[in-house]
């Protein structure tokens, strides 16, 4: 197993993509998925695995929330702590609060501990998502330290909003983790459109922030909506290190150069030119005129 850290030019760790089907609302059989995945990445000598959004839970759980809902102590979680003695991982859920909130919550979990927890900040709540009344929102974007590196995680709708992936850059990000929960809308020459656009948008995230960027999404069906899958692996130049089949499970499996990092912030410094003063200047202006309207 790889241990690697931010400044190293010449190592590198396996990553693995869960593309996987959760059952909606089952949360024992989910953990069961997750554990065999994770036995075989270790057995592989995977360094990292990361799972899709509410992996754990399914998508369209409406009233179902408070019922599959999980706290950090839960045994469900401590199962996964124990098996992150072996290799990090990145799991989604539905996490219970001690003030008994509720959240669409990704948890990254190294060396038998929860590292970190991100709680998705934006809630889509139009057309066919409704996410708003049943989630509280979260309210911070953070990038944190592992053994491979400084990582951040955005899920699904958090990446719609480019200040997220610009608050994680200015946070020193080098690896952002983007779990989600896609829907098929609609297709273009074949493909879910959907699928054009995030990678579109995600390879501009690459490019600008000069990052690893590991996108894993779900498949499957839940209540007649179908979820498209389509992960990928993008360098920090923004070109495709590996990338799933749509609509079907997979594992995705690839060697992260961790040099690569350092090969594109030389080659062009954007992110040392970067006047984050100018931006929190008009920022603050903005928001002033804003209030006055």
């Amino acid at each position: 197993m790889s241990s690697t850290t931010a400044g190293s030019s010449n190592q590198s760790f396996s990553l693995r993509l869960a593309q996987v089907n959760p059952v909606l609302g089952d949360v024992e059989r989910n953990l069961e998925m997750h554990l065999k995945h994770i036995d075989a990445a270790a057995a592989d000598g995977v360094d990292l695995i990361i799972f899709p959004e509410l992996s754990l839970t399914g998508y369209y759980l409406r009233d179902l929330v408070p019922d599959v809902a999980l706290r950090l102590d839960s045994a469900e979680v401590a199962a996964l702590r124990e098996r992150s003695s072996k290799l990090s991982i990145v799991v989604g859920l539905v996490e219970e609060t001690l003030e008994f909130n509720f959240h669409v919550s990704a948890l990254y979990l190294e060396n038998g501990h929860v590292r970190h927890v991100h709680r998705k900040v934006y809630l889509p709540t139009y057309g066919m998502f409704d996410e708003e009344r049943y989630y509280g929102v979260g309210d911070r974007v953070r990038a944190f330290d592992t053994r491979l590196g400084r990582c951040a995680i955005l899920i699904c709708e958090d990446l719609w909003h480019p200040a997220t992936a610009y608050i994680a850059s200015r946070d020193r990000m080098q690896y952002l983790i983007a779990p989600a929960d896609s829907p098929v809308r609609g297709t273009v020459s074949g493909r879910p459109e959907a699928a054009d656009i995030y990678h579109d948008m995600l390879r501009t995230y690459a490019r600008l922030f000069q990052v690893y960027v590991f996108f894993v999404n779900r498949v499957g069906y839940e209540e007649g909506v179908s979820f498209w899958g389509g992960s990928q692996i993008i360098d920090p130049t923004g070109d495709i290190v590996a990338q799933a089949p749509y609509l079907e499970e997979a594992q995705l499996t690839a060697t992260i150069d961790v040099g690569g990092i350092r090969r594109a912030r030389a080659q062009s410094p954007l992110l040392s030119d970067e006047r984050i003063d100018l931006t929190l200047r008009e920022l603050h202006r903005i928001h002033r005129e804003y209030l006055e309207d």
